[in-house]
């Protein structure tokens, strides 16, 4: 039996580039919820797209500038995020191209408001591989099931990330 070595190094940086893609969405979910913006923009390509479509919005912008500024606004210290993002479909389309479907889940707490939303949406990327590194090009997400409900007491909060890290609102 012959190994052939060009086969093999192809399929070889096939999954280093679907961990590296992995790798780059899961470090998203984390920035989003720390509100760790500088970290964030290293993520996205300059021209980013993004398109959130929810059970009662729908947030579109284009730009890294505009998408991180979003973030910092809305993961404030009076806020809590929790996105998991799981059950990863990858495809390598190129040297320098993936797409990507992620299945999030998510709780979001506005302490201000008294206002808590839970749920569930189908992320849908687009990456490019840029002097190396792999970007979200395209970030896309559309629920399949959102709870908005009124908070009748505050939560009993032991710790609070947001509360020492985020944005501090007037």
């Amino acid at each position: 039996m012959s190994i052939d070595l060009a086969e093999l190094a192809r399929d070889i940086r096939i999954l280093k580039d679907t961990e590296a893609v992995k790798r780059v969405k899961h470090r998203y979910f984390r920035c989003i919820d720390t509100a760790n913006v500088t970290e964030l923009a290293e993520l996205l390509h300059e021209d980013v797209e993004v398109d959130l479509i929810g059970g009662t919005y729908r947030f579109q912008t284009q730009g890294r500038d505009n998408y991180v500024r979003m973030i910092g606004d809305a993961f404030h210290a009076e806020f809590i995020g929790l996105h998991n993002g799981h059950h990863p479909e990858i495809d390598i389309l190129s040297e320098t191209e993936a797409r990507g479907t992620w299945y999030l889940s998510d709780i979001a707490v506005n302490l201000r408001d008294n206002m808590s939303t839970m749920g569930s949406s189908l992320y849908r990327d687009r990456y490019v591989k840029v002097d190396g590194v792999w970007l979200i090009r395209e970030t896309r997400y559309e629920r399949i099931v959102e709870i908005v409900e009124r908070l009748e007491k505050r939560p009993n909060l032991t710790a609070h990330y947001l509360a020492l890290h985020g944005k501090k609102l007037p």
